[in-house]
C-alpha cells in the first residue's frame, strides 16, 4: 500500500500539541480564537449558505452537508457547524488535540467524526466533502500548494473551500507576533513564523494553481477600543480569509 505523502510540520504540530489542553479556555493561550471565532464563523456559515442555498434562520440549515475541518484543534469551529445540522469530520496531526475536541463534543451532546489524519492521508483514502474550512493552517504546512491541493482533492464537484491566514508585511509582524505573542502573550513565542505567512495575492495564486477558483476574500479585523473583530472588505493587512470553489 502507498504511503500518502504528508505536508504537516513536525515542529508546528509540536507547538500545538503543548497547548492542547487549553483549546476551551477563553482566557488561556487560545484566547485570540474565542475571540475571533464569532467573526469567523460568520463569514465561513455566510459563504455555505451562498453556496448551497441555505436559509440560516431555519433549524439545521446544514443538514446533508458533510463538512470538513481541517486543523480542526480543539473543535472551536467544528461544533458550531455541527449544531447547524452539518455532518462534521474534524481532522489534526496534533494528536494530543483529538481527545479533547472529542471529550468536549461529548460533553456537549454533538456527534462529531474526530481524527488525527491529515489532508494528504483523507484524500488518498477517497475522501469527499461538500465544504472543506481550513483556517490558520496553510501558514503551518511545509507545502502550502501540496496542501492545498489536497484539501481541492477532498471536495466534490461544486465544493466549497473557506481559507484563512495572516498577510505577511510590517504591520502583521508587528500585531501577529510583536502584539500577540511579546506584549499581549496571548500566545507562546514563536507560534508563528513571520516568513511562512502569506499575502492574499499569493494565496490567490496557490489556490488557483491548487485547482479551485478563488471567488471572494476578505480581512479579519480588530478594533482594540471596542476589543472585538469585524469583516472588512478592504483592510486585508493582517488577517483575512478567502472562499474559492471547485468546478
Amino acid at each position: 500500500m502507498q504511503t500518502a505523502q504528508t505536508t504537516v510540520d513536525p515542529a508546528e504540530v509540536a507547538k500545538f500539541e503543548a497547548m492542547a489542553a487549553e483549546w476551551w479556555d477563553p482566557k488561556g493561550k487560545f484566547k485570540p480564537l474565542h475571540m475571533l471565532n464569532p467573526c469567523r464563523l460568520d463569514y465561513i456559515t455566510s459563504q455555505i449558505a451562498g453556496e448551497f442555498d441555505r436559509d440560516l434562520t431555519t433549524p439545521e440549515p446544514f443538514k446533508g452537508l458533510r463538512i470538513l475541518d481541517i486543523g480542526c484543534g480543539g473543535g472551536l469551529l467544528s461544533e458550531p457547524l455541527a449544531r447547524l445540522g452539518a455532518t462534521v469530520v474534524g481532522a489534526d496531526a496534533a494528536e494530543r488535540n483529538i481527545p479533547v475536541a472529542k471529550v468536549h463534543a461529548e460533553q456537549s451532546g454533538l456527534t462529531i467524526d474526530y481524527r488525527c489524519t491529515t489532508a494528504e492521508a483523507l484524500a488518498q483514502a477517497g475522501e469527499q466533502f461538500d465544504a472543506v474550512v481550513n483556517m490558520e493552517v496553510v501558514e503551518h504546512v511545509a507545502d502550502p500548494l501540496a496542501y492545498l491541493t489536497a484539501c481541492r482533492q477532498l471536495l466534490k464537484s461544486g465544493g466549497l473551500h473557506v481559507c484563512s491566514t495572516i498577510n505577511r508585511n510590517p504591520k502583521s509582524y508587528a500585531m501577529a507576533i510583536i502584539g500577540a505573542e511579546v506584549i499581549m502573550r496571548w500566545l507562546p513565542k514563536g507560534t508563528h513564523e513571520w516568513n511562512k505567512f502569506i499575502t492574499p495575492d499569493e494565496l490567490f495564486e496557490l489556490l488557483e494553481n491548487a485547482g479551485l477558483t478563488p471567488v471572494d476574500r476578505k480581512g479579519f479585523v480588530f478594533n482594540p477600543i471596542l476589543w472585538s473583530w469585524s469583516l472588512s472588505d478592504r483592510d486585508l493587512s493582517v488577517n483575512y480569509v478567502t472562499a474559492s470553489a471547485k468546478p
